[in-house]
């Protein structure tokens, strides 16, 4: 009768032993599982603060800058952003492809808003391009001057020239404005005596360049030279002559200076805020 005590007391300490051991195996698996959430919480911190990084660019670039601007500058805009060539460097490629010749007309298609209202190109093309390319036709036939385009083509922008000879006759030069290359040059067919002695008494009146009359436009505003046309002055009997020129600024606006061809003197200023 009195070993059973003891047997009760080893029973006893050996479940209190296991009770112990039991609760160490708990807390080391409580440890554990408190360790692993907080690193799954630092990881799915460190995740949220990298996305965060990331989302705000692009929620930011959603709601773009072109959504405030008008039609006519948006046109600009895709046309300017495509085009590489500068009016310098268009115009001496087009001088260089008439002997003699001198600009007088040098236009990027798709900037002024006078190139959507012309008449279609005279080969019939729908679109009044080249070719659905945008290339010289198979043909080779010609394609009129300033063909509608309000945004770059297939093949990016184009400057447009008009080269006169020395007795007015007129050649029109197509140029990539993004390679630099020459699309097409030919001889206006259209022209008459009476347009030929036209544009050979401008040229003969206007003793200041294009180039010169684009730096005089430029330095009274910051901006791209995308035309540039000899023309008489306006309310004259034609015994003045002006470089017409055009300027696109930052804000996609275009600012029209007719700049006297004798003396570089800006006479007219008109700024189109569509």
């Amino acid at each position: 009768m009195r070993l059973e005590p003891r047997r009760n007391n080893r029973l006893s300490l050996r479940s209190r032993n296991l009770r112990a051991t039991g609760a160490a195996a708990c807390l080391a698996a409580a440890a554990l599982l408190l360790t692993s959430c907080g690193q799954s919480s630092d990881s799915a911190t460190s995740a949220a603060t990298e996305a965060a990084k990331v989302l705000p660019q692009r929620t930011t670039a959603s709601p773009s800058a072109t959504a405030d601007l008008t039609e006519d500058q948006q046109e600009r805009k895709s046309v300017l952003d495509a085009t590489k060539v500068t009016f310098d460097d268009a115009a001496t490629t087009a001088v260089g492809e008439v002997a003699g010749g001198k600009l007088v007309d040098l236009d990027l298609e798709g900037v002024d808003d006078d190139d959507r209202d012309e008449s279609p190109s005279p080969t019939g093309s729908p679109t009044g391009s080249p070719s659905p390319t945008g290339s010289p036709s198979p043909t080779g036939s010609p394609t009129a001057t300033g063909s509608p385009s309000a945004s770059p083509g297939a093949d990016g922008p184009v400057w447009v020239a008009e080269v006169a000879e020395k007795d007015g006759t007129v050649h029109t030069v197509r140029i990539n404005a993004v390679d630099g290359k020459v699309i097409e040059a030919r001889v206006d067919a259209d022209q008459d005596a009476e347009d030929k002695k036209q544009t050979a008494d401008r040229l003969a009146q206007a003793t200041q360049t294009p180039e010169q009359a684009a730096k005089v436009a430029m330095e009274k505003k910051k901006g791209t030279v995308t035309s540039v046309s000899l023309d008489e002055a306006d309310g004259n009997d034609g015994n003045s002559v002006v470089w017409s020129v055009d300027v696109v600024g930052s804000d996609w606006k275009k600012t029209t200076f007719d700049v006297d061809a004798k003396n570089d003197t800006i006479v007219r200023e008109e700024t189109d805020n569509d």
